[in-house]
């Protein structure tokens, strides 16, 4: 490391993270054991908020903390190739992706359409036939018919 090294605070904030989180990643191993200084305290060198900014990176990528950890390990054996698993990991990450993607489209057009149908009162609107909420087909089977919601 060069120079002095950053304190806490420095490299926090240098990440966007806050100081609790510095510490629990290095808890959890994400983050080296830092150097201290003569009094104690923690001093950081700049791969420190690189390797923060990768963590968060891949956590707004929707990939875990374990995942993450298991992603850095295997690029930390690696020594600069390509970390294996990153591609597997990262097409599986983008199906979970569109997955999400057709449910919220599907959620969108009930409400849409609910919200178009004028549903006001959620029991009186299941129990109608012409309601546009999925949850319709849960109702009894003896709906009655009438003017919808």
């Amino acid at each position: 490391m060069s120079g002095a090294g950053l304190r806490s605070g420095q490299v926090a904030a240098a990440a966007g993270v806050n100081i609790q989180t510095l510490r629990y990643y290095e808890r959890r191993g994400l983050l080296a054991e830092p150097d201290r200084s003569p009094g104690g305290h923690r001093l950081y060198d700049e791969e420190a908020v690189t390797a923060l900014r990768v963590i968060k990176a891949a956590q707004r990528l929707g990939f875990t903390l374990e995942e993450v950890a298991e992603l850095l390990e295997a690029g930390r054996h690696r020594h600069g190739r390509p970390v294996p698993g990153l591609q597997p990991r990262a097409a599986a990450k983008l199906a979970e992706v569109d997955a999400k993607i057709a449910d919220l489209t599907t959620i969108r057009t009930a409400l849409a359409a609910a919200v178009e149908a004028g549903c006001d009162d959620l029991t009186v609107c299941a129990s109608t036939a012409c309601c546009p909420i999925p949850f319709t087909d849960l109702a009894e089977e003896n709906r009655h018919a009438g003017p919808c919601c």
